[in-house]
């Protein structure tokens, strides 16, 4: 009950005076049950929530006309998954499924100014763990379906709501969510604002679409040796031997190249690019991956070097068990994020041949829980039908394909030859982003435009 007065009182007072008048009930709806859902944490471990956000919104969809039997909470371990579906008139056609996912990062209270589980409504953003990942994006696309079912659009291919419940941690039910849905057309994830707002003016920048995601490896790098007295120093070290390895590992670049999807956003990014270099590399690059003057300039810098190739860093070290013996055992921990098209069993070689060092071991950790995913197809019919809504809703912001570097259920539908799209309808500012971080926010004054947006796309896409 308590919970229950707290989210009216907070309704009350970010939608009061004048804002009231110009809010839509759905546009409210988004705002309630994105908060209920932030006030849920769904955290793995002791305690985990996500299975309670699933029946949140199980019964908001029941409430907007969904049968009981339409929709599937599945226990798994100490979570669960979510598959609502809304039968078209053909159901023998391949469905559109709207991909997100319930569960967040932890955050610790003491170190945030308000507390990360207790939703707060404060100048135009929401506040809380999972505002912006992504409890907030998956409410919008949920509501959104739900305003075209109550407004009487029949699909002709069926629409799924499709929410995993470990995307931050082990990926286990987005993986089974994925297995059960390869039969899918295509998919829209809306895990992240995928719209750039101006930092000064606030107005639409641009909108991206993600049609590609590096594959996400951890290896474990490991020297042994017999050991000894320090006093009686021998020509292999296990130490001094893992250093030259990871010396030569740091120093090496990965062969630079391009695809669909990244030669669209390095030529149309770079309008948006205010440092001239900066721009002309990335046009240059998108004509020829092989020129060494573009990429000497972005991979000098922080926000391109992970977009023109694999990278792999080391991360963690540890080595030896007293201060006067010989090291016995050196390991370190590379991080590599894989460029579309390779396996990370094809990178470990690499690594092991960069290396150049015998006594040295590597071994992939935790390999279940990743998978090697290509680039989706550039859909002309996606590409079509998105840029339509999205200037639909927002106006005539330009559209730019984009290759995340991290990653995200996608690479489990892509693994399966199933097209994956990033297409959330929220923009928000860059340096707003704060996505596992201290005090994530999402704004939340383009709820009305966003939900247009979803309308239109999903309109489209499952009339075709």
């Amino acid at each position: 009950m308590r919970a229950k007065l707290l989210l009216s009182g907070l309704l009350a007072a970010a939608l009061c005076g004048p804002a009231l008048a110009q809010t839509t009930p759905a546009e409210r709806q988004v705002v309630d049950l994105s908060s209920q859902a932030i006030a849920l944490r769904s955290v793995r471990g002791e305690g985990n929530q996500t299975g309670k956000v699933a029946e949140l919104f199980r019964t908001a969809l029941i409430d907007a006309g969904w049968k009981a039997a339409e929709i599937a909470i599945v226990p798994v371990d100490d979570t669960a998954y979510f598959i609502a579906t809304w039968k078209g008139k053909n159901p023998a056609l391949g469905p559109i499924v709207i991909s997100a996912h319930m569960d967040v990062v932890d955050a610790k209270p003491e170190d945030w100014k308000r507390d990360p589980f207790t939703p707060v409504v404060e100048n135009g953003y929401l506040y809380g763990r999972g505002a912006s990942d992504t409890k907030f994006d998956s409410v919008q696309a949920m509501v959104a379906v739900m305003e075209l079912r109550k407004g009487g659009f029949v699909p002709e291919r069926s629409i799924v709501l499709a929410f995993s419940g470990d995307e931050e941690t082990t990926m286990i039910t987005s993986r089974i969510i994925a297995e059960k849905l390869k039969g899918a057309r295509l998919v829209l994830n809306v895990d992240g604002a995928s719209g750039a707002l101006e930092e000064a003016s606030g107005e639409p920048a641009y909108w991206s679409w993600q049609g590609a995601e590096k594959t996400y490896a951890d290896f474990a790098l490991e020297v042994t040796n017999p050991g000894g007295h320090s006093s009686a120093p021998r020509a292999e070290n296990a130490i001094v031997q893992l250093s030259g390895a990871l010396t030569r590992i740091g120093a090496h670049h990965f062969t630079p190249e391009v695809n669909d999807i990244t030669r669209d956003y390095f030529v149309k990014a770079a309008d948006f690019v205010s440092d001239p270099l900066l721009a002309s590399a990335m046009r240059a690059f998108a004509k020829d991956p092989a020129d060494k003057a573009a990429i000497a300039v972005l991979r000098g810098n922080p926000a391109t070097v992970g977009k023109i190739a694999t990278t792999c860093v080391p991360t963690m070290a540890s080595a030896g068990h007293g201060l006067n013996a010989l090291p016995q055992r050196a390991t370190a921990f590379v991080n590599c994020r894989i460029f579309p098209g390779h396996s990370p069993e094809e990178v470990m070689a690499e690594l092991k041949a960069v290396a150049a060092e015998p006594a040295l071991t590597i071994r992939q950790i935790d390999p279940e829980y990743t998978t090697a995913s290509p680039a989706s197809p550039y859909d002309e019919v996606f590409v079509g039908a998105a840029t339509r809504a999205i200037r639909g809703a927002f106006g005539e912001v330009p559209v730019i394909a984009a290759q995340s570097s991290g990653a995200s259920d996608s690479m489990w539908y892509r693994a399966l030859g199933v097209p994956s799209y990033g297409a959330s309808g929220t923009f928000m500012r860059e340096s707003d982003d704060f996505s596992h971080g201290l005090d994530e926010r999402v704004p939340i004054g383009n709820i009305g435009k966003s939900l247009a947006y979803y309308r239109l796309l999903l309109t489209e896409l499952s009339s075709k």
